[in-house]
């Protein structure tokens, strides 16, 4: 599988057959939904496995252990939530996405690749609850968004931010003072993107 060689290149260890296949299962309708409905402006595969697929999983992995429940804050086309769902099955993910295509999309692939996880069809800001950890990535008025999923985070829990260098200092300030971070590594073949890592006070208030 093309994504395998890609994991392999980027340093990553290979999926395990279920991953894989459910992983081939995505890009095929990925690929369907895209050419319809506009999920990303990514058109060619090796883009969308590079960019959408290799990142997500490593983001999946480098989630600290522990975590059991995560919110993918705007989530667009289900990344990284739905390959978070996939490598780390042990999370119950919440995918929220306000745009009704798109929440159709993430709909359809949770029945096609069989995960157990939640769609939240409209605006994450509006949920009433907590999360071990809440994802965003590529979400439009980013600093806005962070400041609001600072609030959708239990105390002890995690920020995890899939940002570019020049982006990350503005959206750690948004995130607010409640939140140390964790040196941030750049994702494998990238000079800008990173995925940076920011834990919640204990004692803060929800």
């Amino acid at each position: 599988m093309r994504l395998n060689a890609l994991l392999a290149e980027a340093g990553q260890v290979p999926l395990d057959p279920l991953q894989a296949s459910r992983f081939e299962s995505l890009l095929s309708l990925f690929l369907r939904w895209n050419a319809r409905i506009n999920l990303s402006a990514i058109r060619d595969e090796d883009g969308i496995l590079s960019r959408h697929f290799v990142e997500s999983i490593a983001c999946a992995r480098a989630l600290p252990a522990g975590i059991s429940t995560l919110l993918d804050f705007g989530s667009g086309a289900g990344f990284p939530g739905i390959p978070i769902a996939i490598c780390r099955p042990e999370i119950l993910v919440t995918l929220a996405e306000s745009q009704g295509k798109k929440a159709a999309f993430l709909r359809e692939a949770l029945r096609v690749l069989k995960i157990s996880a939640n769609v939240h069809s409209g605006r994450a800001e509006d949920l009433h609850a907590v999360f071990d950890c809440v994802t965003l990535r590529a979400v439009d008025k980013m600093q806005l968004a962070v400041q609001s999923a600072a609030h959708l985070v239990r105390p002890g829990g995690w920020l995890a931010l899939m940002t570019t260098t020049a982006a990350l200092p503005a959206l750690k300030s948004s995130a607010g003072a409640e939140f140390s971070w964790s040196a941030a590594p750049l994702f494998p073949g990238s000079d800008d993107r990173l995925l940076a890592l920011g834990k919640r006070a204990i004692n803060s208030p929800s």
